[in-house]
């Protein structure tokens, strides 16, 4: 469960809120190191201070435009930042969003990504009032498939050698979640 109140989404340990550019060093030290451009379709690496800051600018005309839901992943009690969870409309008004997320490599498997993922999928649904919400992951980064399976999300399908990355042909796996399964969700 989820609780949605003056743009920040609250959840059981976390708070997902809207970036500010104070989290810029931060996302730049975390997206700096690599290891989220591995999984990340379009990361740049080196990824600097600037690069967050461009980054972050972006995200209240996207969110004033309908395009895309940005959130930072914090702590609920330190306010420690995790990463970021986003919801992306690719068709203006669409009743359909693209779910993506990172998060920092020191706080991996604990949880994070999967609780972040279910309360997003929760407010695309009942806030945003969506009828689907789908996310894709490299074919070889199985823990990203293992958080879109415990977000309630179901495997659609494997579009093959989808993507060229870090020098290799990547299958895309694709998850999705409709409204209907909304009830049922958890």
């Amino acid at each position: 469960m989820y609780e949605y109140k003056n743009g920040t989404i609250t959840t059981e340990r976390l708070i997902l809120r809207p970036f500010t550019l104070d989290d810029a060093d931060e996302v730049a030290r975390m997206c700096g190191t690599g290891v989220i451009q591995k999984s990340v379709l379009s990361l740049p690496y080196p990824y600097t201070r600037e690069d967050a800051a461009a980054w972050i600018s972006k995200h209240d005309e996207r969110r004033r435009s309908r395009s895309c839901y940005d959130f930072a992943v914090t702590d609920r009690e330190t306010g420690a930042l995790y990463g970021s969870i986003s919801l992306m409309l690719h068709v203006k008004d669409s009743p359909t969003a693209e779910l993506c997320y990172w998060i920092g490599e020191e706080y991996r498997n604990q949880g994070y990504a999967t609780e972040a993922a279910r309360a997003m999928i929760e407010y695309a649904f009942s806030e945003l009032m969506l009828h689907r919400v789908y996310a894709g992951h490299f074919g070889s980064n199985i823990p990203s498939g293992r958080v879109m399976q415990k977000a309630g999300m179901k495997q659609e399908g494997v579009l093959r050698d989808q993507f060229f990355k870090n020098g290799r042909y990547e299958d895309e796996v694709i998850y999705g979640i409709v409204s209907m399964d909304y009830d049922t969700y958890g």
